[in-house]
């Protein structure tokens, strides 16, 4: 296994650089044009790939298949299929404004494992879960392991530590994270002093609209200031600060279902009309983070019994879980009512 490869892919991919996985050649229709599907693809055979989420929206997938909606489907390439064409099938933002060509025919994956692993791939590179396949010829490789060791939150390791006075927690102490292929560190802030209990703990993940901007939007700004003042009234305990944006999608994609939200589309369709899982983020990540702080039993500050049942398979015994709430405003209540009736959320 090769962290290392796998990063080396992720940057071909962001480039419009083709890549292989195993014998199954890759080139990204987010980051391709139609000259470098040329090259790519002289003889105009490479079949399109794409998540079950998108192929269902559309209607290319039954509805068993959309159930999970990151899973593969493969779409059979046809002469209409051209690279413009390919790119309205793979972003939803053209769903309005380009009329789809076709008929299109969903067929069998060849490669159900290496098609599996590539759509992983494109969203930790960022990018829109569409493909341009065809046999391996000569290209970079990498394996689905590959992905799995880039991905592995047991190679995290703390890298620099101080003291950081905050807003509403002076006496706090901030702590980096990171492995040597992490396009960003990991952050924990460290507040109060230990006094033999459990510390309460909220899991953030990154929101540069709400957390930076003052997004309406979402609850994520409001929700990371009451956490430190909440684990500050405590006693103790420890924010951590997840390079998970978007859910896991990234900062790009979730602007793209910012837009499909516009277009009336909660935010659970809107992921998976762009093709991605729920919620694609990785929680070992923060018990990991906690075990290198020496810290397994836990209060969990959070209205998401997903991060409870996340934290105590990756070892964190999780002791109470305490309720997180804020009250809504008018541009995300809608917001706050997907995460209670969709997800789960104890609201």
């Amino acid at each position: 296994m090769s962290a290392h490869a796998a990063a080396r892919a992720v940057d071909a991919l962001r480039r419009g650089w083709p890549i292989a996985i195993g014998d199954l050649a890759l080139l990204a229709v987010e980051t391709a044009d139609a000259r470098r599907l040329a090259a790519f693809d002289e003889a105009g055979q490479a079949d399109l790939l794409l998540s079950a989420g998108r192929a269902a929206t559309l209607k290319l997938a039954n509805q068993r298949d959309a159930a999970t909606p990151d899973a593969p489907v493969l779409v059979q390439r046809a002469p209409w299929l051209d690279f413009d064409t390919a790119t309205a099938l793979a972003d939803p933002q053209f769903d309005l404004a380009t009329p789809l060509k076709g008929p299109f025919r969903a067929i069998p994956l060849v490669e159900p494992a290496l098609s599996a692993a590539a759509l992983r791939l494109a969203r930790v590179a960022g990018l829109l879960p569409a493909f341009f396949v065809r046999p391996a010829a000569g290209e970079e490789t990498i394996t689905p392991e590959d992905i799995d060791a880039h991905e592995d939150a047991d190679r995290l390791r703390i890298v620099a530590r101080a003291r950081l006075p905050v807003l509403d927690a002076e006496d706090s102490e901030i702590v980096a994270f990171r492995t040597d292929e992490m396009p960003g560190e990991h952050v924990a802030l460290l507040i109060g002093e230990p006094n033999g209990k459990p510390p309460l703990v909220r899991l953030h993940s990154e929101c540069l609209t709400g957390d930076v901007l003052g997004s309406l939007k979402c609850d994520c700004g409001p929700q990371l200031q009451a956490a430190i003042r909440e684990i500050r009234a405590s006693g103790w305990g420890i924010l951590l600060y997840l390079r998970q944006e978007g859910r896991g999608i990234g900062l790009i994609n979730k602007l793209r279902a910012y837009a499909l939200q516009d277009q009336g589309f909660d935010t659970v369709d809107a992921n998976t009309r762009l093709g991605f899982a729920i919620d694609a983020r990785n929680f070992a990540t923060a018990a990991k983070m906690l075990s290198l702080l020496g810290q397994h039993r836990i209060r969990l500050l959070t209205n998401n019994p997903e991060k409870v049942a996340a934290l105590e398979t990756a070892g964190v015994t999780v002791v109470e879980r305490v309720p997180h709430f804020l009250p809504p405003n008018p541009h995300n209540e809608r917001y706050l009512a997907t995460k209670r009736d969709r997800t789960g959320h104890q609201l």
